[in-house]
């Protein structure tokens, strides 16, 4: 189920929803998660076509900055110059290369301790 968002970013800013209560992405069940990104991929195509907009930024929060606890996905119209500058975010780079990799070392081991 998609809706406009109440407090939008840009006009036409929706969210996706599943209509059964999961709280964050790692609850979605996995039958579930093929329907809830396709229809994420088709509301995308149609928020930028319906609001003329030059592309879309689709996001997915888990628990921290989550202001409803049950499963969401934003799709905000995006147009060229239109003041919001990559992530919401303040980006930074790694402290060195040897700290990269730790971060890469312990991604790659929650993976392989998670596997299935």
């Amino acid at each position: 189920m998609a809706f406009l968002d109440a407090r939008p970013v840009f006009p036409g800013h929706c969210l996706l929803v599943p209509r059964a209560h999961h709280e964050t992405l790692a609850d979605l069940p996995a039958d579930l998660v093929e329907p809830v990104f396709a229809a994420a991929q088709r509301l995308a195509l149609a928020v930028e076509a319906g609001m003329g907009a030059d592309g879309t930024f689709v996001a997915l929060n888990n628990r921290v900055s989550q202001s409803v606890p049950h499963l969401h996905v934003h799709v905000v119209p995006r147009r060229r110059k239109d003041g919001l500058r990559g992530f919401f975010w303040p980006r930074q780079k790694y402290e060195s290369d040897e700290a990269m990799e730790a971060a890469a070392d312990a991604v790659r081991a929650a993976l392989r301790d998670h596997a299935g």
